[in-house]
């Protein structure tokens, strides 16, 4: 019987292709392939850059943020970890500390290869608050809160103000304090200062003069009782109102109906109580009177007791009577009596 021919074997085969081989060889080259390019990706890879922590950073009252405690590339996360230190103190943080408020800001890297101080201070950026920005501030809050439509402020300061640290970021000026006169020519006001996060920053005082500009109107030259507001020669002057100590006079000057009821010296402003409406009734003047009493209308003549202008409330006497009663003027030679 003839022999059957032996099946071939994966080494005979690999054999008979490559001579010269050994099976082990064949078989574990792949391996070797596959560490020495591992080996190869491994010292190509750029080493991970470690974090160099600061010894010194300053925040402002939005709080503390990684990026400002880092040496760190622009894309470094802008990350907010903890509150900013109070103005005028410092907060000190540790690596440990840094990685941990880090990790529950949700930092989506581990800050393991640390480099740089053990720890950083923290304060609050600052700068000093130049006195002529100080005055401005307090006008422009003096203005907006008491003096109001009364005319444009300008203060001056009595005494140099001292120097003021403030912080370096959007803050306010609040008034604490105010004579009981408000302002006036001289006076002392006491302020505070406040951040945009409400955060106290101090308190200050400073001596101040003032002056409140307005136009008003001036008697260009003198005027007497019974003269007429229109055509009268009076003019509009810029003049500080905190050296007038009575109302002024606001009226339009081609108005008919007013009159002065006393004399104005040129150059002198035009008091309130100075004008008033031009009298259409005089003292001693017969009128007719209307007195109504429900549907009843009784027509008499009365004497003026005093002056009155239209629509004004005078004292009247009835001559047969002598009784005295008060009308509303209604035009040059009637009143109204209302029982």
């Amino acid at each position: 019987m003839q022999a059957m021919p032996a099946k071939p074997t994966l080494f005979s085969v690999c054999s008979g292709l490559f001579p010269g081989i050994s099976l082990a060889a064949l078989l574990f080259a792949p391996i070797a392939r596959g560490e020495n390019a591992a080996a190869d990706s491994t010292s190509d890879a750029a080493p991970l850059a470690p974090f160099q922590l600061r010894a010194a950073a300053q925040a402002d009252g939005a709080g503390v943020f990684l990026s400002q405690l880092l040496e760190a590339p622009s894309d470094m996360q802008r990350l907010r970890l903890c509150d900013a230190p109070e103005f005028g103190k410092s907060l000190v943080l540790k690596r440990s500390e840094v990685t941990e408020w880090a990790r529950a800001a949700g930092l989506d890297q581990a800050l393991t290869n640390w480099s740089g101080p053990a720890v950083v201070r923290i304060s609050r950026r600052s700068r000093v608050l130049a006195e002529k920005e100080a005055l401005h501030l307090l006008t422009q809050t003096l203005q907006k809160q008491f003096v109001k439509e009364r005319g444009e402020l300008e203060l001056r300061l009595s005494q140099p103000l001292a120097a003021i640290n403030v912080p370096d970021e959007p803050f306010a000026i609040k008034i604490s304090d105010l004579p009981t006169a408000g302002v006036n020519s001289a006076f002392i006001v006491r302020f505070d200062i406040e951040t945009a996060q409400g955060e106290a920053v101090g308190s200050w005082q400073a001596s101040l003069q003032a002056k409140v500009w307005r136009d008003i109107w001036v008697a260009a030259s003198a005027m007497k009782r019974g003269d007429s507001v229109r055509g009268a020669d009076i003019t509009r002057q810029r003049r500080d109102v905190l050296l007038c100590w009575e109302p002024l006079a606001e009226f339009t000057p081609d108005d008919s109906s007013l009159e002065f009821v006393g004399p104005v010296q040129a150059g002198m402003p035009v008091w309130a109580r100075l004008i008033r409406q031009r009298a259409v009734v005089h003292r001693g003047q017969t009128l007719a009177a209307m007195v109504q009493d429900g549907a009843l209308q009784i027509i008499l003549k009365v004497e003026a007791l005093e002056d009155g202008a239209a629509g004004q409330i005078i004292r009247i006497r009835n001559p047969l009577s002598q009784r005295d009663l008060r009308a509303k003027v209604i035009d040059e030679k009637n009143v109204l009596v209302s029982m």
